[in-house]
């Protein structure tokens, strides 16, 4: 179920909540900087998540996610 672009996932609580975190992460970038460590996160946050077979759709939003703020930071 999508929620304010935040996908929920009642069967895994940590999946969601560090996923939540590293959205919020993304959409609060407002420098380069912040955007390079928000990219680092999410970098972080497909190697964790990986090992256990999280769904590729939230990998996918990560990067639209990054992709969109990259575009609001250089402007």
């Amino acid at each position: 179920m999508l929620t304010n672009n935040k996908v929920m996932y009642i069967k895994h609580p940590p999946l969601e909540k560090a996923y939540n975190k590293t959205l919020f992460t993304i959409e609060s970038c407002v420098t380069e900087k912040q955007l390079k460590n928000a990219v680092n996160m999410v970098k972080n946050f497909k190697i964790l998540y990986k090992k256990v077979g999280f769904p590729k759709t939230l990998s996918y939003n990560l990067d639209r996610a990054l992709n969109k703020q990259h575009t609001i930071c250089q402007l």
